[in-house]
């Protein structure tokens, strides 16, 4: 969790590295280049633990619909999140990033409630009123910058926004996931939405930002720093997570994957000089209140189950935000 926390912060400070040693008139080390080959390390980090469960048999039991279902949380939260996630981290501050991508657990929640009939105890509802209000406070409160624009009277922020539709985004795949892949094999799940919405993140790039936007991919320099990218953040995050889920509960799991806008911000400091501002301090605030009140709830509810299937596998995740992945 703490390698985790610190991805936006670490992904940040790569890029500014790479903007002071240009190959041409372009970063090597852009945003785009960080999240494909950071994808691609992770594709075959989870190929070495999960391979064995693409055998045949397993792949025969899978329906039309689980395939399509599958693909549909590829290009949710394989392609297009952290696209939006990575666009958001050019545009705004760390900090903003990580608040306001806790907008994601209440929406999971309501739409669980609203669409899958979930109940939902008192905790959890008033944890995700207090995030909900705090995300949109830190939203709102932000003072003017460049990357605004005006809605209805106040200022939105680009970034800010991006952050948001990427919570969306998550949301959205998170309930496809509960209601479509609940008997998929998690390997299956992982594998196949790391490949497919790799694939699909590098064409909707090359359509944005054209055939050239990906030239500097093969760069020595910029794999020099995605050794320590890949190796830290990908190979060593994900193998002590996957690790750490096979021997938690998911109430342990959860609690500790609450601690992740914790360690972000304090990443954000310490690696990019970052403070909290005003707003970030309001909002963060509520958002944590929220964030404990839920944690009630969740240990009240699933105290002693295991974290041995997809959906158990992304409730958790819910509680963490970006991966760097």
């Amino acid at each position: 969790m703490l390698i985790f926390g610190a991805s936006s912060a670490v992904t940040r400070k790569l890029t500014e590295i790479g903007a002071q040693h240009f190959i041409g008139n372009r970063n090597p080390i852009s945003l785009c280049n960080v999240l494909f080959v950071g994808n691609l390390c992770a594709l075959i980090l989870l190929i070495l633990i999960y391979g064995r469960q693409w055998n045949k048999a397993t792949l025969k039991q899978l329906s039309r619909k689980d395939w399509v279902s599958l693909t549909a949380v590829a290009i949710l939260s394989g392609a297009l999140a952290p696209g939006l996630i990575f666009q958001a981290l050019a545009l705004t501050g760390v900090n903003n990033v990580i608040l306001v991508g806790r907008l994601e657990p209440p929406l999971t929640l309501a739409l669980s409630a609203w669409l899958l009939k979930e109940r939902v105890n008192i905790w959890e509802f008033f944890g995700a009123i207090a995030a909900f209000v705090g995300v949109i406070l830190t939203i709102i409160l932000q003072p003017p910058t460049e990357t605004m624009m005006n809605m209805g009277g106040f200022g939105l922020g680009i970034g800010e926004l991006l952050a948001a539709v990427a919570s969306v985004a998550i949301a959205a795949s998170t309930i496809i996931s509960k209601k479509h892949l609940s008997q998929i094999p998690l390997g299956i799940y992982s594998i196949f939405r790391t490949a497919l919405g790799t694939v699909i993140f590098f064409f909707i790039a090359l359509v944005l930002y054209g055939k050239d936007h990906f030239a500097d991919v093969l760069s020595p320099f910029l794999w020099q720093w995605m050794f320590l990218y890949g190796g830290l953040i990908v190979v060593v995050g994900q193998s002590f997570w996957v690790k750490g889920l096979k021997t938690s509960t998911v109430s342990t799991a959860s609690l500790i994957s609450s601690f992740g806008p914790i360690v972000g911000i304090i990443a954000a400091y310490l690696i990019l000089g970052e403070a909290p501002t005003p707003p970030q301090y309001i909002g963060g605030s509520l958002i944590l209140g929220g964030i404990f009140l839920s944690q009630v709830g969740t240990r009240r509810q699933t105290s002693s189950s295991k974290v041995n299937s997809t959906p158990a596998k992304q409730q958790v995740e819910t509680g963490m935000g970006f991966k760097g992945i």
